[in-house]
């Protein structure tokens, strides 16, 4: 397995071919079940999780942190990413049209006129648009 050159453009594609290579060279499909791959996704959230655990709320761009704690922050990210993307390629969902689909149904859901500057949950009526609720 290669190494990403930095101008190369990063897209789920190459991220699912990548992993996918990385798992047959260690024969790892057999251990790849959708189960197994969310599992061990849960866990890499988990430690993503204890990153944030007792900082309290965190600005934006994380000032604060030192550039060993954003480092190990990007890895977990990774981690997360990488299982995301492997058991969406063992599941046959395509991520990324996925994706783009739930920020259009998002979009519907939660229009801009009843949610804009409001976190305020909306529950959603039979026609799939969102009305405030609780």
């Amino acid at each position: 397995m290669t190494g990403v050159l930095k101008e190369e453009s990063v897209s789920l594609d190459l991220l699912k071919k990548k992993m996918a290579e990385f798992a047959k060279e260690r024969d790892w499909d057999q251990f790849h079940s959708p189960r197994n791959l969310l599992l061990a996704l849960v866990g890499e959230v988990g430690e993503l999780s204890e990153i944030f655990q007792w900082k309290g709320e965190v600005p934006r761009g994380l000032p604060d942190w030192k550039e060993e704690e954003k480092v190990h922050l990007g890895e977990e990210l990774s981690d997360v990413l990488l299982y995301l993307v492997r058991l969406s390629d063992i599941c046959g969902v395509d991520l990324g049209k996925a994706a783009l689909r739930k920020v259009e149904l998002n979009a519907l859901k939660y229009p801009v006129g009843m949610c804009k500057g409001s976190s305020k949950k909306l529950s959603t009526n039979n026609d799939g648009h969102g009305t405030e609720g609780g």
